[in-house]
């Protein structure tokens, strides 16, 4: 048993949301985004051995959906039972028994007069979430979505769902901040949703794109069904069906504050039209993405969007005008050379790979192999969801004579 009602709180907090201390450890991890928790470390928090620093409190309490500054007042009253040392050992365990929470009884109001107690008590009426717990939990769903650039599906798998998880905790207690937490949420859903097609996992990445979709019902904001569909359409059984989803997606980002998602949107309707035989649709598509992009003003938009920097614009162009053999391939590679630069960007593995194949397929191989090999050698010092994807499209393109190298890329991408 714990030694200590805060430790006791602590546990029960973990057993209300479902979690085993090693799923626990997980969730606060999320929230931090920094692997430093343990299962260990749980253990002896809720053994009353270790109390956790208001810093850890904090990511602790957003992990659970729940007040900080009430949390962290609890854990000032453990440290001061710790330092009365007059204090008798057996009163505190009897007022444990006495004052259980795991029980579920109702608290008497001399109970609740602690504060330990008041705050089970304020649980029990459904204490409302701090706008500083909102505020982490909605950078953090954000934060991921740029994630992808740098970490693998795998790596991703569990911090996403651990994250959804740690909102879904919270919604119940969202008060005021109910509708830009169901926003997270349903970002954090649709990312789900793309690390679970990208290990395989279809039926999932289904149910987490409608997930997402209830979301932006739920809270009125369609350029989150809009992310949705652009997730969905990759894993769209034909390039027509895609541009069927990115369509409806693109309806769902006009107006103001939007432009950003709709130039990743009218990008992937460029690429799909491309894919499709569209050269008009493609090429009109493209110029529509670059012109919302000029305008747009990534501060005051959507969290996701973060993922949709200038290097992304220039992928997409590369990808367009590659399929298509277009002349403008030549000048578009060398400005997208020029921005990344020599220290290369997160994003870069990824403008790499579709300058390669877009080099590729309009034709110059010797530039093409030049930059595969590039590619190659940043997709392996960082590999990352999107980078595997291209390995294989880049592997099935290359030229006999560069057998080996596209058995490396096949391999990478396995």
């Amino acid at each position: 048993m714990p030694a200590d009602p805060f430790a006791e709180l602590l546990q029960r907090l973990r057993l209300e949301t479902g979690r085993t201390q090693e799923q626990q450890a997980a969730a606060i991890n999320a929230v931090s985004g920094r692997e430093t928790m343990t299962r260990r470390e749980i253990n002896r928090y809720e053994h009353g051995e270790n109390i956790p620093t208001n810093h850890t409190l904090g990511h602790i309490a957003v992990a659970c959906g729940l007040p900080t500054e009430e949390l962290q007042r609890e854990a000032a009253a453990a440290r001061a039972r710790r330092r009365k040392a007059g204090r008798r050992e057996g009163e505190d365990l009897d007022d444990v028994k006495r004052r259980t929470l795991l029980g579920g009884a109702i608290l008497s109001a001399a109970s609740a007069a602690e504060p330990w107690g008041r705050l089970a008590h304020a649980l029990g009426k459904g204490a409302k979430i701090d706008s500083a717990a909102a505020g982490t939990l909605i950078d953090r769903a954000s934060a991921l979505h740029v994630s992808e650039h740098h970490l693998t599906a795998h790596q991703l798998q569990g911090l996403v769902e651990s994250h959804l998880d740690a909102i879904t905790a919270a919604l119940p207690r969202a008060g005021t901040h109910e509708r830009a937490l169901t926003i997270a949420a349903g970002e954090t859903a649709a990312l789900a949703g793309w690390v679970a097609w990208d290990l395989g996992d279809y039926d999932s990445a289904r149910a987490y794109y409608r997930v997402t979709e209830d979301c932006a019902e739920s809270a009125g904001h369609p350029p989150l069904r809009a992310l949705a569909l652009g997730y969905a359409s990759y894993g769209a059984a034909t390039p027509e069906k895609a541009a069927e989803l990115l369509a409806q997606a693109a309806k769902d980002v006009r107006g103001h504050g939007n432009a950003t998602a709709a130039a990743w949107v009218h990008g992937r309707y460029a690429e799909e039209a491309a894919n499709a035989g569209d050269d008009m649709g493609a090429l009109r598509a493209l110029d529509r993405a670059r012109v919302v992009y000029d305008f747009a003003d990534h501060a005051s938009e959507q969290a996701w969007v973060r993922f949709v920097t200038p290097y992304r614009v220039d992928s997409l162009a590369l990808s367009v005008y590659g399929q298509l053999k277009r002349k403008e391939l030549t000048e578009t590679a060398e400005t997208a050379v020029s921005r990344l630069g020599e220290a290369l960007p997160d994003s870069g593995v990824v403008v790499l790979g579709d300058l390669a194949s877009a080099l590729l397929r309009g034709g110059d191989i010797d530039q093409g192999v030049y930059v595969s090999r590039q590619f190659a050698a940043a997709a392996e010092a960082r590999p990352n969801t999107m980078g595997r994807d291209r390995a294989q499209a880049i592997a099935a393109r290359l030229p006999d004579s560069e057998r080996e190298l596209a058995a490396h890329l096949m391999q990478f991408a396995a």
